[in-house]
């Protein structure tokens, strides 16, 4: 066969953050120019100046930026692109977007827009692949409101068989999804998936399948070119999930042998094989306890775990696939794959775990990776980036490599124990305590793992640092404060040629109050932490460092400060602290029973009226923040005496909702 080739000598990535910057690397290593695109949100992101040219999409939403195909094909005009990367969420898996580029004469760097059409609706992608003796689970498809009948789908249900995946027919990321136990939950599961599901896709179809129980997620990337070549590249295993999203990811998987590996790389060149896929995709599948597996979804593009993939078998798969765009055969190094060592990558979020992996924004004060052999990171912020609530709140992958499991997991922990993140809440010590955790180190691991282990015991730390990081904190400011004074500046804070009584510093750690009592005379710090006094022998303290022995272990203490933040990193761990002013405003306090918005949002529905009785846990009103829902509830039995927003309300974190009082006097006689 003789295909034309083509050479991709300037190339427009059609995405954002840190799947941008990695697309961005290669394409350098091959002196391919880039071309980024940026919404007003992403003006200041890393990957926009490290492109060669970038092209500004006005506004924030997806819906106005990354996802106009109008607006990227006039960039790639503009700028004189002949190929589009689309990286992997947006336009990736759109194939409008493909045909489109196809039609301009710019080429795609992805499958063909029949394998994307194929593979778009997971029910059709269910049906190919069972015709082509790839194994499925049974399900049925409600695709229109008419459908939603409660009887048809008690009956449909009855049929496939208790517990049921509700999932969305269109898209992924984990939303429209919804486990359903019994037939009590089955009507509203589905009425929710289906909002969800039309807010993130545009399309609120979904399916009902037979959910298998304790399920490991295994996924084999595949790749093919134009001369009917095809061939896997080993699995990967993602069975840590959380919200139905994947935080942890590894190569290979722990239980996965020569001989089930050889069964699930045929299954899934044989779903590559039934869409002649050209390209990077992945099969995702499903596997019982006993090995079994069944298809999930083809995936057409590149996953955002690629990089375990790329570490355990040496190719850059970046490169691969602008290979295979333009034209050349697949690389006779990827013809023949077998893992090598073991990856493991995790997925560092803004998120507060502890709140219910809630998304949050702000500003990354700070944002520092330490160099350490065997870790990659591919990030999309750095230190003063913004995280807004338009899009993923994923802040960077750290990514480790060793000749074991047990080192490659060793080696991340580590990397995030080390690192400096400051601003926003995240699920680093999540991650840090999964993979110390026995269970996972074993690699007894399944999708229901942080249902069997609370997140918050993970996260633990061992011993507590926060009243020795509140006392970091208290000297660093008071060296502080000294060196900024011009009164005798060497002196340090609390000095006194009398005895008198101690300087005090009150902090917030969270919802704990911690206050730091110190003084020094006659050369000695005599200090109290809520009660606890110990031996303190301060080394040195100046902006950003403490080096001090206290009861007798010296640490060095990195301390970082934004307003009345102070973040304090250790080999303890790392603490944010809050020191509290002396005289508070009184009218900052909020009324009792105000609901606050816990991340910025919009209000999408208002679930009860002003007068309206509810008991605690009663859906008050309902956020959108990042393409989900979030519900805020009362907090106990009362009465609604305000609604502070409306239906379609932007609001700020800690924004004042509804008010909840406590008893129908507090709402007033007209209530």
């Amino acid at each position: 066969m003789s295909i034309k080739k083509s050479t991709i000598r300037k190339l427009l990535i059609a995405n954002r953050g840190e799947i941008a910057s990695r697309i961005i690397r290669t394409a350098r290593e091959m002196d391919i120019a880039t071309v980024a695109l940026y919404s007003d949100a992403d003006l200041d992101a890393p990957y926009v100046t490290q492109a060669d040219e970038a092209v500004a999409l006005p506004g924030t939403a997806p819906a106005d930026t990354y996802l106009r195909i109008d607006l990227v094909l006039a960039a790639a005009a503009r700028t004189g692109a002949d190929a589009v990367h689309p990286g992997y969420g947006f336009l990736s898996e759109n194939a409008a977007f493909a045909q489109a580029c196809a039609d301009a004469g710019i080429i795609f760097v992805g499958p063909s827009p029949a394998a994307i059409t194929a593979m778009g609706s997971k029910i059709a992608a269910k049906d190919m692949m069972r015709a082509a003796g790839v194994p499925v689970l049974p399900g049925v498809t409600v695709d229109s409101d008419a459908d939603e009948d409660p009887e048809a789908l008690r009956a449909a249900a009855t049929e496939i068989g208790f517990p049921i995946l509700v999932k969305a027919a269109f898209g992924g990321g984990g939303r429209g999804m919804r486990i359903v136990g019994d037939e009590g939950q089955l009507v509203d599961a589905v009425s929710s998936a289906r909002r969800e599901a039309a807010s993130a896709f545009g399309d609120g179809t979904v399916f009902l399948e037979k959910f298998v129980e304790s399920p490991r997620h295994v996924e084999v990337q595949i790749f093919g070119d134009r001369y009917g070549t095809l061939v896997h590249l080993g699995e990967r295993e993602c069975s840590i999930q959380r919200r139905y999203q994947k935080i942890i990811e590894e190569a290979p998987s722990p239980v996965v042998d020569d001989a089930l590996r050889d069964e699930l790389g045929r299954a899934a060149v044989a779903a590559g094989k039934a869409l002649a896929y050209e390209g990077a995709g992945t099969v995702e599948f499903v596997m019982a306890a006993d090995g079994s597996f069944y298809f999930l979804e083809v995936n057409t593009r590149l996953q955002v775990e690629h990089p375990v993939t790329e570490l355990v078998t040496g190719i850059d798969l970046v490169r691969a696939q602008l290979l295979v765009a333009a034209g050349e055969p697949l690389p006779p190094e990827m013809l023949h794959t077998s893992p090598v060592g073991h990856a493991v990558e995790v997925r560092l979020y803004a998120e507060d775990v502890a709140a219910g992996f809630i998304p949050v924004s702000g500003t990354l004060t700070t944002l520092e990776f330490p160099e350490l052999p065997g870790i990659r990171v591919d990030a999309g912020f750095a230190s003063g980036s913004v995280v807004s609530t338009f899009y993923d709140p994923m802040l960077a992958k750290v990514i480790g490599y060793g000749a074991t499991r047990d080192e490659a997991c060793s080696r991340v922990a580590r990397a995030l124990r080390e690192t400096m993140v400051h601003g926003v809440i995240t699920n680093r010590d999540l991650l840090i305590g999964i993979l110390r955790e026995p269970e996972f180190r074993s690699g007894a691991i399944d999708t229901g793992y942080l249902q069997r282990h609370e997140p918050a015991q993970l996260m633990i730390a061992s011993p507590d640092p926060t009243a020795v990081h509140a006392l970091v904190a208290a000297l660093s400011a008071q060296a502080d404060r000294r060196s900024a004074t011009t009164i005798l500046p060497g002196l340090p804070s609390g000095f006194r040629t009398l005895v008198a009584q101690p300087q005090l510093v009150a902090f917030t750690a969270g919802d704990t109050g911690v206050e730091v009592r110190y003084r020094f005379e006659r050369g000695a710090w005599t200090v109290s932490v809520d009660g606890w006094q110990p031996t303190v022998r301060l080394l040195s303290a100046s902006t950003g460092h403490v080096d001090a022995e206290i009861d007798g272990v010296r640490r060095r203490y990195q301390v970082k400060r934004s307003g009345a933040l102070y973040y304090v990193d250790s080999a303890l761990g790392s603490t944010a602290l809050h020191e509290v002013e002396r005289f508070p405003d009184p009218s900052a306090v909020q009324e009792a029973g105000s609901l606050l918005a816990p991340m910025p949002g919009s209000v999408v529905r208002i679930e009860v009226i002003e007068g309206d009785r509810v008991m605690a846990g009663t859906a008050v009103i309902v956020l959108e923040a990042m393409k989900m829902e979030h519900t805020v509830r009362a907090p106990a039995d009362g009465v609604v005496a305000t609604i502070a927003v409306a239906t379609g309300d932007q609001v700020d974190s800690g924004q004042v909702l509804a008010i909840v009082s406590d008893s129908v006097s507090d709402v007033g006689a007209d209530a």
